[in-house]
């Protein structure tokens, strides 16, 4: 048998590991600052360890990062990175500078069953969840990759990964429990102490998903990813809708505002001639008027493989909303010369899509 990932193992899980092993239980909070804050990944190294811990951890465990097989830089500062994971599967990850600091999107799955018709995700279909180390190790080589970039900077705050948007390849509520996982070790102050305020966990609508992380009462924040101001145009385009329709998602999310006192986030990539239109405006501000949440509309990153195509009437829409008295941005676009929009990287690569990597 191969050795276990360190990374899979939250604080607690790790002190009480080492503990029933006969070791102190100081030694986790050691690992922990020497693999989330020093970036060691080398038990070997962690010279306050004792003798006998290092061996013990060496012999069992890793702490891999992923192995990087394509990795491409924008000239906006986006990177993203296409994995290879330890069975040869491939992920991707992403990440884009900010104002507010180094923001990265992680992946959840290997492919995605929902099947969004805009989505270079749902091209191909879903293999298996990640596990939450999977997950984690995705946040962990891009920090070591900014500690090379700032190398003579290390204290520069964008030298550390300081949000991160959980919007990658697969639905995030499909593999609830491993995203909840992830969630626990990056937000742990002794690790990488991302704050849950700094993190935004996106469903495209699996309802009994969104109530069962409102009672949680987590202050992480939750997206909607709607698209739509209708049903009949969210059932062209997604599939979950014919589910979990547009009342029943709205429902839910009322119960996790009320749970939680927290807003959420109305995801809307805008497509041509699909749900941009005027009157699609005025119904998706008729639709959540009364909601403690705000619309991010997001130019549409094209997939040459589908027939939707980029809207022209972004800046139309968003005065629409604010007439109409929604709280609205639109979206910053973030490496559209390196295949930065979901799955598109992968998908060139399983040749799914067009056009060599």
């Amino acid at each position: 048998m191969g050795k276990t990932s360190i990374f899979k193992y939250t604080f607690e899980e790790l002190e009480t590991l080492l503990v029933e092993q006969g070791f102190n239980k100081f030694s986790a909070k050691q690992v922990f600052d020497w693999i989330y804050v020093k970036f060691e990944t080398d038990f070997n190294n962690m010279t306050n360890l004792s003798k006998s811990l290092r061996e013990f951890l060496s012999e069992n465990y890793e702490a891999k990062p992923l192995n990087d097989l394509v990795v491409k830089e924008s000239k906006d500062g986006t990177i993203k990175i296409l994995f290879m994971l330890d069975d040869s599967r491939t992920i991707e990850t992403v990440l884009m500078p900010q104002k507010y600091g180094q923001s990265v999107c992680v992946t959840t799955q290997v492919g995605c069953k929902m099947a969004c018709k805009f989505c270079a995700s749902g091209l191909i279909k879903t293999e298996r969840n990640l596990e939450s180390d999977e997950i984690v190790r995705q946040i962990f080589t891009m920090n070591k990759l900014l500690r090379e970039k700032f190398k003579d900077d290390p204290e520069n705050p964008s030298a550390r990964v300081s949000h991160i948007v959980v919007m990658g390849i697969g639905e995030p509520m499909d593999n609830f429990e491993n995203v909840m996982k992830f969630v626990n070790i990056v937000n742990d102050p002794k690790g990488f102490g991302i704050g849950a305020r700094h993190i935004t966990i996106s469903t495209c609508g699996v309802v009994p998903k969104i109530k069962e992380f409102a009672d949680l009462k987590t202050q992480i924040n939750l997206a909607i990813s709607l698209h739509a101001s209708n049903n009949e145009v969210r059932n062209s385009m997604m599939p979950i809708n014919r589910a979990f329709p547009i009342e029943k998602l709205l429902d839910s999310i009322r119960y996790y505002i009320d749970s939680t006192n927290r807003r959420v986030t109305f995801e809307y990539i805008l497509i041509d001639d699909v749900n941009d239109r005027p009157e699609h405006a005025v119904e998706l501000a008729k639709l959540i008027r009364g909601i403690n949440g705000y619309v991010n509309l997001i130019p549409y990153n094209e997939v040459e493989e589908n027939p939707y195509r980029k809207s022209n009437r972004i800046d139309e829409f968003f005065k629409i909303l604010k007439k109409q008295g929604i709280n609205a941005i639109v979206r910053k676009e973030f490496g559209a010369d390196i295949d930065a929009a979901c799955g598109q990287l992968r998908a060139k690569r399983e040749g799914v899509l067009k056009n060599e990597i």
